[in-house]
């Protein structure tokens, strides 16, 4: 490859928009015929001579990509050759509302790709004849040499990238993820690619970064692609991407689909094309000489007819699957199932003024509602209320989280882009990298709104954005979720995966913005709902995901599980679990899905141990009690099931060390410590027995503290392995996934801690949206209008104060023996005097609340036992406390998810249902203070220090004073803003302007730096090597004095004029000698002398 090339290729980097010609004056579109890669598909003809072609519109585009560049610079240099889509120019159509639109303008191929061809066959119950799909191969074969001889490889062929003329030509497209070959190896170590096609090489480099691969990665792809054209799909295509990417490398290289049914030298070509060492796959050059292969040669001209009459044929009938004409990119539609990976596209979408409710000119409960209704029927489930986010649970699957929609919510303005969950997550990204603080996202909404699906995007968004290098880092945190949530999430009825506990998840990144590790704390679980669950609810899922698995592994047996019914405590009224069980494969997948979590993560033989506690709590609920009359008539209990106990259905399965002999395990100690307590009088030590009653809940209490420390291991051992290394001081995005507000038909222990918890959410909410900023109007003298909203402090004081909150009152009354659920209730009502707490006549244990979103009836039936054994009103003021003091350190960004119906229906919108939501969680007031407040307040120095760039050199160091603060706000030209005391006042989107402006400025610095320690390291490079070829002309002038002495003196003008001349009159030379071969030749054909002209050639081109 000559070096030109190459350099030119080099410095193609520089290319900018401002030289690309505008294509108004010579296209124009005739109509669209497709969707590409980047954007839309148009026929355009040509005003000059009225030619048509086909033109790739990105719009709107304000930089060129550099998969577009590589495409770009491809087809510019490499399309003159017959089996690569010609080129006719890139141009740019500027456009100041759009952004401006980048044209493609390249050859139409009406012929459509050879998988269009295929398939439309294939439905007619035909197949392509062995010599044509020969030809079609001969003609790729012939391109990719042509990209190979010059460096290129493709690294994306596959049927549609193949694609025809209706004259039967055969062109190879699509070159945005085409590599270089630029090093002495000629390998490349990037991972790209379409799935079913990439070779195991490039597979490998995703992980094994020493991996690498040249351009035999195309031979492998052309020989999937010849299976393609085969049998219409290749190999694995009923898989999922990810996981034919896990099979490629590790399966036997693929055949076709019925060998018998074709020629043996098409089974060994594709046999010599998927050789897996591709050190020993042949090249492209090697197999334009295979047998198969060589059929085609000499026959072009036939089976080009042959193929172009098919072509007809499939267009007049019909069949074809794309009705409209293809060119040099392979469709969307064609590409979702079988899409390419690394690669960039860019999604067409429109944004409206009613993204976000600050911008609508009334502002009432009836416009929200009614926009809120029109937005979810377009199923646009996300409207903005300033920079806070409102979720509607759709209730359906979107395809709006893919890693397309990942790129296009990366550092952009939140008005670019409809409203979207991964904006707030690119929101508190970029705030922590901008400004160094930690930050916070709170997920709030009832039970059912969709929060922990919420929180499962902004974990997702956040890993994509914060690119460890350690790929492996990224799949753990994406795991820990489901994982934590198979232990802590249950099936209620009004939620299949409702959250039974607090989850407070911390991922920490370094000060540039890498993921290094998270965090995970837990809060409040829901221990009772073990051992009883209310009806139409189940128990936590990883009971009965375990169960499943090791049912249909067959291993009930080992762990001493029943197989005939399921366990007491997984057993529901109408017995269906074990029906589930056996007939469903959903409990089935998801404990392999488990399994794989545990091992992604890191854990080992643990796992083990984990399933034996889950069996060891399932048989403890199957221990059984009798009551038993004594002779001095104490109520007493027994253990009749004894074989629960002496068959080694609890004892044994709780012997996690395998090395601790079977005797330490005594069967009646288990029983005594059921069945009887001690009690410590004056150091004398008396045994007391247990009713059926108390065992009973002896038993359900081990269960209960069993899965409690459980659950916490698990945890922290999640925690130990995803810890970030504790040199590298980082900062942190917390996401909170709280249980959503509860109201049931019957409420109690549970549903208070659950609605209390919420209750200090709404606060927290509160107090950073209104109670803080309007105070800091007074004290700055701000003249801002006062929004009144609700506040929940109150009903906070009444539940949490002491002595006399509701909840010191319970642990009070629970550490008196005598104590009832009656006298509880009465307590309360001698003692809570708010107009919060009510006690309902006629209904002797129960009281209502009045929370922030609604009315609660509470039935005290089990408060005082379930206070002292399971969650103590101590632990749940803790453990609020302990989640405010996490949650205030960082910057708040609120997402609220709302439930738009009770039925779980998809696009079923209940107005009023909504309007309760939206009245509690006091959206209207938000959008009030969102239009006429200011919801960042910073002060003078610290607005200086983190704006002064957008004003200022980068060398001075302007005064933190009110004036230079003025001088950055004009600079920046923002309107609204105002100044107070000691702070300015901003909007909510003032800040992201402002840090959207410093992210570019710092981006335009960073560039600058990098060429100008190219351009300095060059000149540095430079001056070296003069300096060393000047030493090396005065070492040789001592063995070769005439010649180089006088080269060494010359003026350097002079030495450059003379090296000019000389290439000039060896060019010369050289044209005339060209010249003279060519008169020579001429005379011999012209003499007849046929034979003398023959071994003339022979003999200069016998080396070709």
């Amino acid at each position: 490859m000559n070096e030109a090339f190459l350099l030119d290729l080099y410095y193609s980097i520089m290319i900018g928009l401002e030289s690309l010609a505008d294509p108004s004056g010579d296209w124009d579109i005739a109509e669209t015929i497709g969707k590409g890669t980047y954007g839309k598909v148009y026929r355009v003809n040509n005003r000059k001579d009225g030619s048509q072609a086909a033109v790739k519109v990105l719009d709107p585009i304000n930089d060129v990509d550099e998969e577009i560049e590589a495409e770009y610079n491809i087809l510019r240099t490499l399309s003159n050759h017959p089996n690569v889509v010609k080129f006719y120019g890139m141009f740019y159509k500027s456009d100041d509302l759009s952004g401006g639109q980048l044209w493609l303008v390249l050859e139409l191929c009406n012929g459509g790709s050879v998988t269009d061809l295929i398939k439309g066959l294939l439905m007619r119950g035909q197949r392509l004849l062995e010599p044509v799909i020969a030809y079609i191969l001969y003609g790729a074969l012939l391109g990719l040499q042509h990209l190979h001889n010059n460096r290129i490889i493709h690294r994306d062929v596959k049927g549609n990238n193949i694609l025809l003329t209706t004259e039967g030509g055969v062109k190879l497209v699509d070159f945005g993820v085409s590599a270089q070959l630029t090093s002495a190896r000629l390998r490349r170590n990037t991972s790209v690619g379409t799935p079913f096609w990439m070779a195991p090489e490039v597979i490998a480099c995703e992980q094994q970064y020493d991996s690498t691969y040249d351009a035999r990665c195309d031979v492998w792809s052309l020989g999937i692609t010849a299976i393609e054209l085969a049998d219409g799909d290749p190999p694995l295509s009923e898989m999922h991407p990810v996981k034919a990417l896990f099979k490629i490398p590790r399966n036997p290289s693929p055949t076709l689909r019925n060998p018998e049914e074709w020629c043996r030298s098409f089974s060994h070509f594709i046999a010599q094309c998927l050789i897996k060492d591709f050190e020993t796959r042949p090249s492209v050059t090697h197999l334009l000489e295979h047998p198969f292969i060589k059929q085609a040669h000499g026959k072009e001209m036939a089976l080009g007819q042959q193929l172009s009459t098919l072509i007809c044929e499939q267009q007049d009938l019909g069949c074809k699957l794309k009705t409209k004409e293809r060119i040099s990119t392979p469709p969307e539609s064609n590409s979702g199932e079988h899409e390419r990976i690394n690669t960039r596209k860019t999604l067409i979408i429109e944004t409206s003024p009613d993204d976000d409710l600050v911008n609508l000119e009334f502002l009432d409960e009836e416009t929200i509602i009614k926009h809120l209704s029109k937005r979810y029927d377009e199923l646009q489930i996300y409207t903005y209320v300033g920079d806070i986010l409102i979720a509607l649970n759709p209730f359906q699957t979107l395809s709006i989280y893919s890693p397309q929609f990942s790129k296009l919510y990366h550092g952009v303005k939140r008005a670019d882009n409809p409203p979207h969950i991964f904006a707030t997550a690119d929101a508190a990204y970029q705030g922590m990298v901008t400004f160094c603080k930690d930050q916070c996202i709170i997920i709030s909404g009832e039970s059912g709104a969709g929060k922990t699906e919420s929180a499962h995007l902004i974990v997702q968004h956040l890993t994509f954005l914060g690119k460890a290098n350690n790929r492996t880092l990224r799949e753990k945190i994406l795991q820990v979720n489901p994982l934590v949530e198979a232990f802590g999430n249950a099936c209620t009825a009004i939620n299949d995966n409702s959250s039974r506990f607090g989850k407070y998840l911390e991922m920490k990144f370094t000060p540039t913005g890498a993921v290094m590790g998270a965090k995970i704390s837990e809060y409040l679980l829901e221990k009772s709902r073990v051992i009883k669950q209310a009806t139409g609810e189940k128990n936590f899922h990883i009971f009965y995901y375990v169960y499943a698995g090791l049912y249909h592994q067959e291993k009930l047996k080992k762990y001493r599980l029943p197989d005939k019914k399921p366990p007491r405590y997984i057993e529901n009224q109408h017995g269906k679990v074990m029906q589930d069980i056996v007939s469903s494969k959903l409990y089935k997948e998801q404990f392999d899905a488990i399994q794989d979590c545990f091992r992604i993560i890191g854990f080992t033989d643990e796992v083990n141990s984990v399933y034996r506690i889950l069996c060891a709590i399932l048989n403890t609920g199957n221990i059984e009690f009798t009551a038993i009359t004594s002779q001095h008539q104490t109520d007493k209990s027994e253990v009749p099931n004894v074989e629960a106990l002496e068959n080694g259905n609890c004892t044994s399965v709780l012997r996690i060390d395998r090395n601790i002999p079977i005797s330490w395990f005594i069967y009646t100690e288990l029983t005594e410590a059921l069945t009887s307590h001690c009690v410590v009088t004056r150091g004398e030590t008396i045994i007391r027995t247990n009713t059926v009653d108390k065992a009973t809940d002896v038993r359900d209490a081990m269960s209960k503290a069993l899965y409690g420390r459980l659950f916490s291991w698990i945890v922290n051992r999640i925690n130990a392995l995803l810890q970030p290394d504790m040199n590298i001081c980082g900062m942190n995005v917390g996401i909170l996934d709280i249980f959503g507000f509860e109201n049931f038909k019957k409420n109690s222990f549970e549903q208070l801690c659950i609605n209390i918890a919420n209750e200090q959410i709404q606060f927290y909410f509160n107090q950073h949206i209104f109670a803080l900023e309007q105070m800091e109007y007074q004290s700055e003298g701000v003249d801002a209008s006062l929004v009144e909203y609700e506040d929940n402090r109150p009903i906070l004081d009444m539940f949490l104060q002491k002595p006399m909150g509701l909840l010191s009152l319970l642990d009070e009354e629970s550490r008196f023996p005598q104590a009832t659920d009656q006298t509880l209730v009465d307590k309360f009502e001698d003692n809570l005097r708010y107009k919060y707490f009510w006690r309902p006549k006629r209904v002797e244990l129960c009281f209502g609340i009045q929370h922030y979103a609604g009315k609660v009836l509470y039935n005290v039936n089990g408060f005082l036992e379930k206070n002292r054994d399971t969650l103590p009103a101590d632990i749940v003021v803790y453990s609020l406390m302990d989640l405010l003091s996490k949650m205030v350190v960082g910057q708040p960004h609120f997402v609220r998810c709302i439930k738009p119906n009770d039925d779980r229906q998809a696009l079923c919108f209940f107005k009023e249902r909504v309007m309760v939501q939206l009245r509690y969680t006091g959206i209207l007031e938000t959008v009030n203070i969102r239009c006429q407040g200011y919801s960042h307040r910073i002060l003078f120095e610290e607005f200086v220090n983190r704006y002064y760039y957008l004003a200022f050199r980068a060398h001075q160091m302007p005064d933190t004073s009110k004036e230079n603060a003025v001088a950055i706000l004009e600079r920046a030209k923002l309107e609204n803003w105002v100044l107070g005391k000691t702070k300015v006042f901003l909007k909510y989107y003032h800040v992201e302007q402002l840090n959207l402006l410093l992210r570019e400025l710092i981006a335009r610095v960073m560039v600058m730096q990098a060429y100008t320690k190219g351009w300095l390291g060059a000149r540095r490079y430079r001056r070296e090597k003069e300096k060393r070829n000047h030493g090396a002309v005065i070492i040789q002038s001592g063995s070769h004095p005439p010649g180089l002495i006088w080269r060494t003196i010359l003026h350097k003008r002079d030495y450059l004029f003379l090296s000019v001349a000389w290439r000039g009159h060896t060019t010369r030379q050289n044209f005339k000698r060209t010249r003279k071969e060519r008169e020579e030749a001429a005379v011999c054909i012209q003499s007849g002398k046929a034979w003398q002209m023959w071994l003339y050639c022979s003999q200069k081109y016998s080396t070709h």
